[in-house]
């Protein structure tokens, strides 16, 4: 079966320059069914981070009525994803900059719903005096800590300053006269529900224990987000966002009656990082084709590019892995190199100017190395669309 995978994307690929960043759209529209039954009904918001392409972000808002409104990283995005005709931008990462916040205020003014994270009284003074200026109301949104403290470890992420409802309910009261801003929205990211595999290879015992930490974190991040939500809708404030979830938890997420909308991008391509979740596995929808230029010895070649590495803590696990034909490997000493990559390959008949496929760990950021994305549907190329690197853009 794989060999015929093999062949099959080695066909469609034939004569088309390398290196290439592939999307099987058929895949992805099978990933798109499960997610959506998944979300049992509950609003999905696309995370722009794990998709970067305008057009695909376009297509799956057209194609598929469930998805609705984007998840931007940065607010420099959400103007540049506004200015292409997108709307109802919720920018999960806050700044202080008062030159990337102004083009917020201009767009605002003209119609767009541009909503801005927040968990600090510093964020929102910067945003009410920027929009005072411009005379501008905008949007903003509270960003919640989802993660579970217990003593020695943070069992999710660091992000959000607001911890509690007292942070929450203090933030509010020191802003809610403020006459350039309007909370708007929740969100409440449980990273570690949604981004941390709980099936893991060869350590049965961490694996359980992970589990075991999800299953008592879910009831307590339920509380915090209900409470915050009745206490903000007690004291009259309109969350029309009721954000959170991401791929991971799209199951449990769903079921939480304070959500009106679930965060998700990644289970769209379906990197390596999702391969380790117990109740759920998707098709690998995107990956990568190199070009085998070297056949050093023997079973070891060569592919031209490759060293697509992964953000976040350093370990292999960040590295691409080896996807078609079966039996390659990386080897230990060289990895995944910037300008080439040594892969040992047995039981194939690999020669000089075939292409070799590889998983990126995350979805998105191997956008960042490509200029477009090549998808495929059936026997065939149907398109070539940009990335956000091939419109010019780079935003972090």
């Amino acid at each position: 079966m794989t060999q015929q995978k093999y062949s099959h994307y080695s066909h469609i690929l034939k004569g088309q320059r390398l290196p290439a960043l592939i999307l099987d759209y058929d895949l992805l529209k099978k990933n798109v069914e499960d997610i959506i039954k998944r979300a049992d009904g509950k609003k999905i918001r696309l995370a722009s981070k794990s998709i970067r392409s305008v057009p695909i972000l376009k297509r799956l808002l057209s194609d598929y009525p469930e998805f609705q409104g984007i998840l931007c990283f940065s607010i420099e995005e959400a103007v540049f994803l506004a200015e292409k005709g997108l709307d109802d931008l919720l920018v999960a990462y806050p700044s202080v900059q008062a030159k990337v916040i102004e083009p917020v205020c201009n767009l605002t003014k003209e119609g767009k719903f541009i909503t801005l994270m927040v968990d600090s009284l510093e964020q929102v003074q910067t945003i009410q005096a920027v929009a005072a200026k411009k005379n501008a109301v905008i949007n903003i949104c509270f960003d919640i800590d989802m993660s579970m403290h217990l003593p020695g470890l943070n069992f999710g992420v660091y992000r959000s300053s607001l911890r509690s409802l007292k942070n929450v309910l203090d933030l509010f009261d020191k802003i809610k006269d403020f006459e350039n801003v309007k909370v708007v929205g929740i969100m409440g990211y449980e990273a570690q529900i949604a981004g941390l595999g709980d099936k893991i290879p060869g350590n049965p015992v961490k694996a359980w224990i992970v589990r075991l930490l999800k299953k008592i974190s879910i009831p307590k991040l339920r509380k915090l987000r209900k409470e915050v939500v009745d206490s903000l809708t007690e004291r009259g404030v309109s969350l029309t966002i009721k954000n959170g979830g991401g791929t991971g938890s799209l199951r449990s997420t769903s079921e939480d009656s304070s959500v009106n909308e679930i965060a998700m991008g990644s289970g769209l391509f379906s990197p390596t990082q999702f391969d380790h979740y117990k109740d759920f596995k998707f098709n690998p929808a995107m990956f990568f084709a190199l070009e085998i230029s070297r056949n050093s010895e023997g079973q070891v070649f060569t592919a031209n590019g490759g060293g697509y590495i992964a953000s976040g803590p350093v370990g292999k696990e960040k590295l691409p892995t080896p996807y078609l034909p079966e039996g390659m490997s990386l080897t230990a000493n060289e990895g995944a190199g910037e300008v080439q990559t040594p892969i040992k390959i047995s039981g194939s008949d690999i020669k000089l100017g075939d292409p070799v496929f590889f998983r990126h760990s995350k979805a998105g950021e191997v956008c960042e190395r490509f200029n477009e994305i090549t998808l495929i549907s059936g026997n065939q190329i149907v398109e070539k669309v940009p990335t956000y690197r091939g419109e010019g853009q780079c935003f972090f």
